[in-house]
């Protein structure tokens, strides 16, 4: 929904969250993620519950809340409220501020009571984290701290022993700390939010003071909008790919009319610095996995000159795909989704011209398109909408790009060959098929969030279900890894099942769609037999769920050997496989360690 989308109208939102609540309700296009959030507050929290739960419809998201009575995140939490223990969330927010320092260093205090304070502040926090992890086994959203609203010791507040800004920050390292070294254990920003919005505004002591808000009424959209960043992207809904324009967009100009030397680019102009500051935010996206593509309308030759400037900061090699032609622009898109075997939906589209930017608005619905404003502006309006957000950054993130370039290689590579056996033969690929393992548990996770189209059930889990179903006892699971010659994809598939007497029911089985039609699928289920046998288990049980986005692998199972023994009006199917004692591996292609 446009209106929901960053840069939004705090105002109108507020004013009209019934009626868009209905409206996201209301689209039956949409099949929700369902979530149990609890919101433990430090303050007044029932307008943040509702602003969190409409950014979350609008990420296909649907939450139902626990709210904790006004200032009782500690006690519901440490305690054990009854209600609590009864909504068993999934996923836990405590909504803390400043206000929730109780305990601030004086003038007179020296520096072992500075100390004592603040070891006893972060303690109190950290045996709250802990007790919530070993009763709930869910992830934690916690605030870190905003900067006071006054500054008793001026410029020096930071700096002394004494000040209320030091020891704010000190509390703040603390928080950080513990996030480093806890899985799913996740930090709210309001020390930024803050800072962005006015510290001032934001900490308006009015609202505290008439309706004990920690935060500015009208700021509160923005900072649920920052909380459910969070969630979407741990749930996997990230976007994966930034497909940009290039003239007035990647730099100043009109490259085809102005020519490849006049175009504004570099250091020499200030306009032209601008759009290089922005060319170098869009190439450390790579950094943290984020897909660089072109979308244009010019003579491809042309474009590509653009980069070939020494002062272009981007060079055609960042670039997973480049559309430069007279096409329509959703056309391109689609292109490009199919080429990188991902749905429209995982991309942002940054072009300047606000009629492109609204064809592809109607045309392909979940298309992120941000209204850019100007070259200026288009760092902030990006970053701030949280698109990319990183909650974890595993190496198989960090190496994404390199995966997709080696995509093409292999697609260069098959063009040579007349058959096909023989063009995976010359692959050379090499799987890793085992039982879950620790250091592989966040990328199973993400994975089991991200995938849509070889997804089976498209049953979600986050890492701690997943470690908890891998120590269970009563599972199979298995990753798969494969790499080639051309390169390392990573982590790839996942197949969880439920061991009962001796059957196997399938939970999970999903791969990523760029080793699509590699034998990795029937490698997963040479090792899934090999396993079941392991087991004294005789039958596997499948079953596909169909959503908007997976009727590729309607007919898995049947292609891996199993017969449908039931569907339903909706199209649910289960599936049944009797393991027989010689069973022919139907890998040919993969050597599997």
């Amino acid at each position: 929904m446009r209106e929901l989308e960053y840069p939004f109208d705090s105002e109108f939102i507020r004013k009209k969250r019934i009626k868009l609540r209905k409206q996201l309700l209301a689209d039956e296009s949409v099949k929700f993620i369902e979530k149990r959030i609890a919101i433990l507050g430090g303050s007044t929290t029932s307008e943040i519950k509702n602003m969190i739960e409409l950014f979350l419809l609008n990420n296909g998201i649907k939450p139902s809340f626990y709210e904790s009575e006004y200032n009782k995140f500690y006690e519901d939490g440490m305690f054990d409220n009854p209600e609590l223990v009864e909504f068993d969330p999934e996923i836990i927010y405590i909504h803390t501020s400043n206000r929730n320092i109780t305990d601030w260093p004086t003038v007179a205090d020296g520096e072992d009571t500075v100390k004592a304070l603040l070891d006893a502040q972060l303690g109190k926090f950290v045996g709250l984290w802990e007790h919530l992890f070993e009763k709930y086994h869910c992830p934690i959203i916690q605030n870190n701290f905003e900067m006071p609203f006054y500054r008793l010791l001026g410029n020096q507040d930071a700096v002394m022993l004494q000040g209320r800004s030091r020891f704010v920050n000190l509390m703040n390292e603390g928080i950080y700390d513990y996030a480093r070294s806890h899985e799913n254990f996740f930090i709210h920003d309001i020390n930024y939010e803050s800072a962005t919005y006015g510290l001032a505004e934001w900490s308006n002591p009015l609202y505290w003071h008439m309706y004990k808000y920690a935060v500015a009424v009208p700021a509160i959209p923005y900072t649920a909008y920052g909380v459910a960043t969070i969630i979407k992207s741990f749930l996997g809904k990230n976007k994966k790919v930034l497909a940009l324009d290039l003239d007035n967009t990647l730099w100043g100009g009109v490259i085809g009319d102005d020519g490849v030397e006049n175009i504004e680019i570099g250091q020499e102009t200030s306009l032209g610095q601008t759009y290089s500051e922005f060319q170098n935010y869009v190439k450390e996206q790579k950094q943290i996995g984020t897909l660089l593509t072109v979308i244009t309308k010019n003579n491809d030759d042309v474009a590509r000159t653009g980069f070939e400037r020494p002062d272009s900061v981007l060079k055609i090699d960042d670039f997973v795909s480049f559309k430069a032609n007279w096409d329509p622009k959703d056309r391109n898109l689609v292109e490009e989704a199919n080429e990188l075997n991902l749905l429209p939906e995982s991309f942002v589209f940054v072009d300047d011209n606000p009629a492109e930017r609204e064809i592809i608005r109607q045309s392909i619905p979940g298309v992120a398109v941000p209204e850019i404003g100007n070259v200026e502006e288009y760092i902030q309006t990006i970053d701030r909408a949280g698109y990319f957000e990183v909650t974890k950054l595993s190496a198989d993130d960090m190496k994404r790009n390199e995966m997709y370039a080696a995509n093409a290689k292999r697609n260069i590579a098959q063009a040579s060959f007349t058959d096909y056996g023989e063009y995976l033969k010359s692959l050379e690929m090499i799987g890793t098929i085992k039982p879950f393992e620790d250091i592989y548990m966040s990328r199973i996770a993400q994975l089991s969030n991200k995938s849509n189209q070889f997804n089976l059930t498209t049953h979600r889990y986050t890492q701690a279900e997943i470690e908890e179903i891998a120590a269970s006892g009563n599972h199979i699971t298995l990753y798969g890894k494969l790499e080639d010659k051309f390169g390392d994809n990573g982590v790839v598939s996942v197949v969880i099942g439920e061991v009962k007497s001796d059957e196997l029911h399938m939970d999970l089985w999903l791969m990523s769609c760029r080793v699509l039609k590699r034998d990795m699928e029937f490698a997963m289920m040479d090792e899934l037999v090999s396993a079941c046998k392991a087991h004294g288990i005789t039958k596997i049980f499948g079953y596909y769920y169909p959503t908007a986005k997976n009727a590729m692998v309607k007919d898995f199972y049947g292609i891996q050997g199993f017969e449908k023994i039931a569907e339903d009006q909706e199209g649910n199917t289960t599936w049944q496989f009797n393991i027989p004692q010689a069973y022919e591996n139907k890998n040919k292609a993969i050597k599997v360690n």
